[in-house]
């Protein structure tokens, strides 16, 4: 994060821009990030959260277009050849992806896109988006992230070994993130991811801007 950016440059570039970007989240199980996600989409209006498609049913409570796009095995298999997905993937007997129109229509509308996913689906985003800003969630350290992991008590000790077990091998893939972000407390934490992605926002917007005056400096010493 640049030191030089203030809450009045963030403000303004917020009213500036005219696309928004893609911000990808990823994180150990139990780093915090769905906390982190809620209490960002409660404390700015310039975010939406990306909706994935899932072939599972749904579970009790939970409603079609928001909290996923429940869609058949056939349609989804028919996403996949058609193109229509930034990337997916397969848990057990049930596919997950992240829709591509769904995405950009709500970047065109000027929101800067969260995608809460693993590593690999990631690092598809970043092969298609080059511009996105990749953000790993962690804990400060490995024994903050098994203390959190055993105080939510709804996990057997065989399971909890798992997740960790799971987190050693995210942990090999990490370097590929922009930044890496500790979440050691909750409210500051939000405050720096916001930071993160509207400084990456204002970079990238300053590039393309000097890109297009620089095209046009060639043509009139042409």
């Amino acid at each position: 994060m640049s030191d030089i950016t203030t809450d009045k440059d963030i403000q303004d570039n917020s009213r500036m821009k005219k696309k928004g970007m893609l911000a990808v989240i990823s994180g150990f199980s139990g780093a915090g990030k769905g906390t982190l996600m809620k209490k960002l989409m409660d404390n700015y209006d310039n975010y939406s959260l990306s909706i994935s498609a899932t072939t599972r049913a749904p579970r009790p409570g939970e409603r079609d277009g928001v909290d996923y796009f429940f869609v058949t095995r056939e349609r989804f298999l028919e996403m996949i050849k058609n193109d229509e997905l930034l990337e997916y993937a397969q848990y057990v007997d049930n596919y997950y992806g992240t829709p591509k129109a769904y995405v950009e229509a709500e970047m065109k509308k000027g929101k800067d896109v969260i995608l809460e996913i693993e590593i690999q689906g990631a690092l598809k985003i970043r092969a298609k988006y080059p511009e996105s800003v990749l953000i790993f969630i962690t804990t400060p350290t490995a024994e903050e992230l098994k203390k959190r992991l055993m105080h939510r008590g709804t996990e057997s000790e065989e399971v909890i070994k798992r997740r960790l077990e799971r987190a050693a091998l995210e942990a090999v893939g990490v370097e590929a993130y922009d930044y890496i972000l500790v979440n050691d407390d909750l409210d500051k934490t939000v405050k720096h991811l916001n930071y993160l992605i509207q400084d990456q926002h204002m970079r990238a917007s300053q590039q393309l801007e000097f890109l297009e005056q620089f095209q046009k400096e060639l043509r009139t010493v042409l």
